[in-house]
């Protein structure tokens, strides 16, 4: 009996891989996959940049906002103890104060009040604060009037209500603006830090950078050719970008740091003097007021006068300033000396007298060198925050539009390879 071998069965060849996984199997799709993420590597580092230029420019105008907020508050506050200053040394003359004193107190009382009213406009988050100090003002100087109107006419408890007047004074309106103060300098604060760091975001580029390469590395091994010129010219143009990017940032950081470390610094720390003088110089006149109990304003113009030359000792601080304050300071014992000795008239001579060389002569020398300081200060610090904002703002678009353009290179670098398998 004969035995049927049956034929062997077909070999069934396997299916061909459809959808994404097959396409990935293949050169060409890998090939698209890398150019996907070269063109998402190339228009990261215009992104970054972008983002990095818009941020530090806003970071440094809110720097410039704020610390225009913060002088205007400072200057409110140097306007309402030169006035308080004004009044109680016009009080010492007796009867009638002297026009120009009157004049003096007036316009500073003026400036104060619209002051407020500007600064409440300009920022929503300080108008509950500087209310609270408008309605003290307000109370202040009824106070300031009545002092006045019993003064005139020969009255001890003047004495009482300007007394009262200055209490007010460091109770309802000067506390409300050291709080504002405080505040402002905290957001300046943060707003310079900001400005410092916001360079370090371009490090993400970094990050791109290396796809870039990676994507050629595997190119030329896949392809066996040591360079794709679309590819490489958009690793060169992304990272001019970086770089250039980072100068123009970085620049812009540092031209805030010397800002925040020089005229700011200085600014800052004039005002606070500024008003620590004026505030001394209120104290001054009280030590006569009082007549034999004055002692613990002496106190205080011996405490504010010490922290306003600690101030203006400091290295960012025009140098002549301090010498002018150590001489007013001098003038002024020579009205203790007077007053301690017995002479209480000629004490107060001597603190009324407008002669040259005199205490209220010496002073008005060290308070007009002072606001002009102020003034040069502030405005380097706004120049200085001012001008870099666009230099950041237009190293972001740059940067956007080389990323954009090293994304087009990237594409055409690996799409030249994907038409080689057609």
């Amino acid at each position: 009996m004969t035995q049927t071998i049956a034929p062997p069965a077909p070999t069934t060849a396997p299916a061909p891989r459809t959808g994404l996984r097959g396409a990935l199997s293949r050169t060409p799709g890998r090939l698209r996959v890398a150019g996907v993420v070269a063109v998402l590597a190339a228009g990261a580092v215009g992104v970054i940049g972008l983002n990095a230029g818009l941020a530090q420019s806003e970071a440094l105008a809110d720097a410039d906002a704020d610390t225009t907020q913060l002088v205007g508050i400072q200057d409110v506050r140097n306007d309402l103890v030169v006035a308080d200053a004004t009044a109680t040394n016009a009080f010492l003359v007796g009867g009638l104060e002297p026009p120009e004193q009157r004049a003096r107190y007036d316009e500073a009382v003026t400036a104060a009040a619209t002051g407020l009213a500007r600064l409440a406009g300009s920022n929503a988050a300080d108008a509950e604060l500087l209310g609270e100090a408008t309605a003290g003002l307000t109370a202040y100087t009824g106070l300031v009037e009545q002092a006045r109107a019993n003064n005139r006419q020969g009255f001890p408890v003047g004495a009482a209500y300007l007394d009262q007047a200055s209490a007010v004074l460091r109770s309802d309106v000067l506390p409300p603006l050291d709080d504002l103060v405080q505040a402002n300098s905290d957001r300046v604060d943060r707003s310079f830090d900001s400005v410092a760091s916001v360079p370090w975001l371009l490090a993400l580029g970094i990050l791109a950078l290396a796809a870039l390469v990676v994507v050629q590395v595997w190119l030329a091994r896949r392809t066996h050719r040591r360079l794709n010129a679309g590819l490489f010219w958009s690793t060169v143009l992304a990272l001019a970008a970086t770089i250039g990017g980072a100068l123009v940032l970085g620049s812009a950081a540092r031209s805030a740091g010397e800002a925040r470390s020089g005229p700011y610094d200085a600014t800052v720390s004039v005002s606070q003097a500024y008003s620590l003088a004026n505030d001394a110089k209120s104290q001054e006149s009280f030590t006569l007021i009082k007549r034999g109990s004055g002692a613990t304003y002496e106190e205080q113009f011996v405490a504010k006068t010490t922290e306003a030359g600690d101030l203006l000792a400091r290295p960012t601080v025009e140098p002549g300033l301090l010498p002018l304050l150590d001489e007013w300071v001098a003038a002024h014992g020579q009205i203790r000396a007077l007053d301690d000795g017995g002479d209480w008239d000629g004490a107060v001579a001597l603190a009324i007298s407008d002669e040259p060389g005199a205490p209220n002569d010496v002073f008005e020398t060290f308070s007009t060198a002072a606001s002009s300081s102020l003034e040069a200060s502030a405005a380097q610090t706004h120049d200085a925050l001012s001008g870099s904002g666009g230099s950041s703002v237009l190293a972001g678009w740059l940067m956007l539009v080389a990323g954009v353009l090293a994304a087009v290179l990237s594409w055409r670098g690996i799409s030249t390879r994907v038409e080689e398998y057609r």
